[in-house]
């Protein structure tokens, strides 16, 4: 076997394996702007918002590194769970699998004011 047909092998197995990847995949549906269900955009929508607001935090010196990657870790939890419970329905999200992601959202988003305003 040649060289460049390994090369070939190991990129397509590579790229498999990022897109077997939920997270992965919620995130590069969210980059393409691929329109999807609307419960899922709510949730892609306000990840994104409450990362943005920790970066914000930790620009402006209110959250500590140890803070943000807590909060990060906790947002990739989430996005996991969203990942995970599309897989189960085809891209949508159940009103209970919203309900308790925003639930865990909205938790997640007070830490974040209750750090940022001390």
């Amino acid at each position: 076997m040649s060289s460049s047909n390994t090369r070939i092998r190991l990129i397509a197995i590579a790229v498999g394996a990022l897109l077997s990847c939920p997270a992965a995949y919620a995130q590069q549906q969210q980059q393409q702007n691929i329109p999807g269900h609307p419960r899922v955009n709510e949730v892609d929508h306000r990840l994104a918002n409450q990362e943005k607001r920790i970066d914000q935090g930790v620009a402006d010196g209110r959250i500590s590194g140890k803070q943000a990657a807590r909060d990060l870790r906790q947002d990739d939890n989430i996005a996991q769970r969203e990942a995970r419970d599309e897989a189960e329905h085809h891209g949508h999200l159940t009103k209970r699998e919203d309900r308790n992601l925003n639930k865990s959202l909205n938790h997640d988003s007070r830490r974040i004011r209750r750090q940022r305003h001390k």
